[in-house]
């Protein structure tokens, strides 16, 4: 693909030297070691290292074209830009041949839930359809393909590419996750999603964008910038997430439990087992009808990440007895209210990321029958002292209402590597919180300790609750051999089944 033909596409160019010769084009980089002859290189300014540092590294290794936020001298042609992350969304797009023209495009957004309900969306199209693409947190499936996933949200290069495989592989839907960051850094620049989904807000990532302002600026943008011809599905139980429906120009679908107007309504809801049985009420746009629904995952959160799911499952005319199969045959993702052993009581294994996603798990204990609540909390490492105090106020709001009178705090001492560890003003936010609350708790550091001392306050009828992001992810692998050691020989394989392909705590 010739150069002059791919620059043309660029909409922010500051210079551009006259290019007097065909140059072809073999791919685009953004990572000078892997630069190959005829690469068009952008140069990315990053977290750890700035691309504009290793320009002359991708020039003798034969590239093409640079692509620069600086104007510097170089031996091939440099075209100056305002954002070189942009630039390269605009630059892989028509070097990819516009893949997402090619598929019907689906993105889902939102604080939580975004894995879930993407895997929910793909697998109701896959019982219907031939082939279909998911691109998420925990893997991409690119039609026969399946892999495990980097970033939520790939860089733009690296995401076209996987759309192009896609469409070449016969994928005719594609289900994405679309995070803020990947919004903000311009990764799904100039794809038309035909619909856009928005399940919920809460704080998160305030440590990327800066501040919650910044947050919801980039995340609502996902729904803003959708087209007259595209469909945004909105929840109605959220204030601000609702109010897009006037800021966009998409047409809306909207649900709702709380009994708020909507398009779909909820209701019957029994969450006594922790799985949600419910009807939901169609209405226009979509054709009136009620669909009773049961899930075989757990939690609230999944009650609306499910409604979701059959919403798009309608608009790209899947049949309902397929929805309803679907949605009842899937198992969940990994740490999402994740049901890791059923028997004379429960664990549950939870990420508990954040404030929004704290209130909507408990909210589910809250609905369940259960005797008593043994809750294991992680403090979260790396995510600075805000989001633990916040995490820490949003628990302490929910002691009375699940009567739940000590809780079980570590550190994941022993199962969390450098870049997860707990620092001690993160450490202490959390803590402070319960100390000036006068919750009773019980810090133990290491998490396998932690997770002995759970077990032994645990009895019939009882819900575990293993809570926390990075720092619990490795519970599961030391909770369940415990468990299994204690049982009949002929019962351990089954208790041991779920760690065979486990990702989260694998490494």
């Amino acid at each position: 693909m010739r150069l002059e033909y791919l620059l043309s596409h660029l909409t922010q160019v500051l210079f551009c030297p006259t290019i007097t010769e065909e140059i072809e084009v073999t791919g685009i980089e953004y990572d000078s070691r892997q630069v190959k002859p005829g690469n068009v290189f952008c140069a990315i300014p990053g977290e750890h290292f700035d691309g504009h540092d290793f320009i002359q590294q991708a020039i003798d290794r034969g590239c093409c074209a640079v692509v620069s936020e600086k104007p510097l001298d170089a031996a091939v042609p440099l075209i100056h830009v305002e954002d070189s992350r942009l630039a390269m969304a605009e630059l892989s797009n028509p070097f990819y041949d516009f893949p997402a023209e090619r598929m019907q495009v689906i993105g889902v957004t939102a604080s939580n839930g975004k894995t879930t309900t993407s895997f929910m969306i793909d697998n109701i199209l896959s019982a219907h359809l031939n082939r279909t693409g998911l691109i998420g947190t925990v893997v991409v499936k690119d039609g026969p393909n399946v892999v495990d996933a980097g970033l939520t949200t790939p860089h733009s290069r690296d995401l076209f590419q996987i759309l192009h495989n896609m469409a070449n592989n016969g994928c005719s839907h594609v289900t994405m996750e679309v995070s803020s960051a990947g919004l903000e850094l311009h990764r799904v620049e100039g794809i038309d999603f035909n619909i856009g989904t928005f399940n919920n807000l809460s704080r998160e990532h305030i440590d990327f964008h800066g501040t919650f302002e910044n947050y919801w600026r980039h995340k609502s943008s996902f729904i803003k910038r959708l087209s007259d011809q595209a469909t945004a599905v909105l929840n109605a139980d959220d204030e601000m997430v609702a109010s897009l429906q006037q800021q966009t120009a998409a047409s809306s679908i909207t649900y709702s439990l709380k009994g708020n107007p909507a398009s779909v309504t909820i209701r019957d809801l029994d969450l006594s087992t922790g799985r949600g049985r419910f009807v939901l009420d169609i209405r226009d746009p979509l054709p009136a009808q009620s669909i009773p629904i049961e899930l075989k995952v757990l939690g609230l959160h999944n009650v609306y990440n499910a409604t979701v799911a059959v919403i798009v499952g309608l608009l790209c005319q899947v049949p309902v007895p397929v929805i309803q199969r679907a949605l009842g045959r899937f198992g969940g993702v990994e740490r999402r209210f994740e049901l890791i052993y059923d028997g004379p009581y429960k664990i549950i294994d939870d990420h508990f990321a954040n404030a929004g996603n704290i209130d909507i798990t408990l909210e589910t204990l809250k609905m369940m029958d259960y005797r008593q609540l043994v809750l294991l909390v992680a403090i979260r490492g790396n995510r600075g002292p805000t989001v633990n105090r916040e995490n820490a106020e949003t628990i302490i709001k929910w002691l009375d209402k699940l009567d739940l009178k000590e809780l079980i705090v570590t550190e994941s001492l022993g199962c969390v590597g450098e870049n997860d560890a707990v620092s001690p003003d993160e450490k202490k936010a959390f803590l402070s919180v319960l100390d000036q609350e006068g919750v009773k708790y019980k810090l133990v550091q290491p998490l396998e300790d932690a997770i002995d001392m759970s077990l032994k306050n645990i009895g019939s009828g009882d819900v575990m609750l293993l809570a926390g992001c990075q720092g619990m992810d490795c519970a599961a692998h030391i909770i369940l051999p415990k468990i299994a050691e204690e049982l009949p020989e002929n019962q351990q394989k089954q208790v041991l089944e779920l760690l065979t392909n486990r990702v989260a705590g694998s490494s």
